[in-house]
């Protein structure tokens, strides 16, 4: 098999890797009326901020690590 060949060969199977891989807008975007689904309460990380601040001092003060999340402290749970 000659070198051009080759090249030529190599172009097509890059070009053909390249283009398979596309994705459509259409299917990554977000219908209308799926909308209502994803801004339900329960689909927020924090729905309940008092729970999790007291959870974070919690972990922060058995860990005795400071800062992170606004955290500060020595580990005493004293913050």
């Amino acid at each position: 098999m000659k070198t051009s060949a080759r090249i030529v060969l190599l172009l097509a199977l890059a070009a053909v890797g390249a283009l398979s891989g596309c994705a459509t807008t259409n299917a990554v975007r977000v219908k209308p009326w799926e909308r209502g689904l994803l801004a339900d309460p329960t689909m927020d990380p924090n729905r309940d901020p008092l729970a999790t601040e007291m959870i974070e001092h919690v972990y922060f003060s058995r860990e005795a690590a400071a800062g992170g999340r606004g955290v500060g402290g020595a580990g005493c749970g004293c913050n």
